[in-house]
């Protein structure tokens, strides 16, 4: 009979190693099967040219604080190399302007927009508290059953709580886009453009698409002690991430098999048996979590036919198109950008000079094209971290999309 306090946990990314550790905390027997032979996915750092590292995930945020603390990442090897970063708007005639937590600095910034530059922080940061306080639970069905009543009327009252004016105005903008909210707030182009970047970053939308305030509050609502929004850079990369909740998965008990492609996932039809390994090996368990995609899950390891024909239909549907590539470059020194400080270098650095140019970039990727101006976010992290580079030498990461 198959062990039903088993769990088998397919995939090693940081969702997959969180998942998998705090079964193995709460008394499950717990096995994770990762294809490649270290942890981490896109997260893992790599040599990419002789001396040099980096991973495609080259910043950190959305860390929640009590995974750090219920993990002790700390004590097993988390620490960073630098934590906030400010975003340079940049300028091709190097008046680039800063934005950090609090306020605007830059050639051109009126006070007008300095001041609603403070309001916008201000309410963003408010709204995305809201969707921040739903990172603990899971989300509620509408339903009539008491639980997902009594959370739904728990979101309610939270959201009461940003007062009348607040409410009214998550309501009026939360599901728009984030290109006519940054019309009513700013004057300056690049303020708008750099603004607009954080709410398409990673998606397959330009700022005029729908949903992109809420993208970017989405960005913002990480449960973290540093400002909503903030990004660090891992001292050691971000693999060292990966490398932490690897220690933490192993110190709460969790068996990790690296270099283990899961081939199926099986089934009688009514519930799951375990899985079959590329290698022929089958392993039993009546609970096997994926952190895979759920196309990749459903369709391909466990198959459609298990699945009834509207579910199959819609996960076959599912949109997981993507637009961005990742570039590293291996330098011989330090880069020199026009008019930009040799102490900017290590901010998060970006080109989205206008929110027209964010648009026009996006628009080829609606017809399977490459966008011939692209916009990007580009870092330096070997400025903060040495050990990425040799001495004198330094990594440039940039998401192209």
């Amino acid at each position: 009979m198959t062990d039903s306090a088993s769990v088998l946990v397919i995939g090693g990314g940081h969702n997959g190693l969180v998942c998998a550790a705090y079964l193995a905390r709460a008394g499950r027997r717990v096995t994770l099967l990762e294809a490649a032979e270290q942890a981490g996915g896109l997260a893992a750092t790599n040599e990419f040219a002789p001396g040099f590292r980096a991973s495609c995930a080259h910043l950190l945020y959305l860390l929640d604080d009590k995974i750090s603390r219920d993990l002790s990442l700390a004590s097993h090897g988390l620490s960073m190399a630098k934590t906030g970063l400010d975003s340079v708007a940049l300028d091709r005639k190097g008046g680039h302007i800063t934005l950090s937590a609090q306020q605007l600095e830059g050639p051109g910034i009126s006070d007008s927009d300095r001041e609603a530059y403070r309001e916008y922080r201000r309410m963003m940061s408010k709204f995305a508290g809201l969707l921040g306080a739903m990172h603990r639970q899971a989300p509620p069905r509408i339903t009539g059953r008491r639980g997902d009543l009594f959370t739904l009327g728990r979101l309610a009252l939270r959201a009461r709580m940003m007062g009348r004016n607040d409410l009214r105005e998550f309501l009026r903008i939360a599901a728009i886009n984030i290109y006519d909210v940054l019309e009513e707030f700013f004057d300056n182009p690049q303020v708008k453009g750099a603004l607009g970047l954080d709410a398409v970053l990673g998606s397959f939308s330009g700022p005029r698409s729908n949903n992109t305030v809420f993208t970017a509050l989405h960005r913002m609502s990480g449960n973290n002690s540093a400002p909503p929004g903030a990004v660090s850079v891992p001292a050691g990369g971000m693999g060292t991430v990966s490398d932490a909740m690897v220690a933490a998965a192993m110190a709460a008990g969790v068996e990790i098999r690296f270099g283990t492609r899961v081939s199926r996932i099986c089934s009688d039809g009514l519930k799951v048996l375990g899985v079959e390994l590329e290698s022929g090996e089958r392993i039993e368990a009546q609970t096997i979590v994926s952190n895979a995609d759920p196309k990749t899950t459903l369709l391909e390891l466990l198959g459609a036919r298990y699945l009834e024909a509207d579910n199959a239909r819609r996960f076959n549907h599912f949109r997981s198109r993507g637009n961005a590539a990742k570039l590293h470059l291996a330098l011989t020194g330090l880069p020199d950008f026009k008019g930009l400080e040799r102490a900017q270098l290590g901010q998060r650095l970006l080109i989205a000079p206008d929110p027209e140019y964010v648009d026009r970039a996006f628009n080829p990727c609606k017809y399977g094209e490459y966008s011939p101006r692209p916009v990007m976010e580009i870092t330096l992290p070997s400025v903060h971290d040495k050990t990425l580079a040799p001495q004198g030498r330094h990594v440039l990461s940039a998401v192209v999309q």
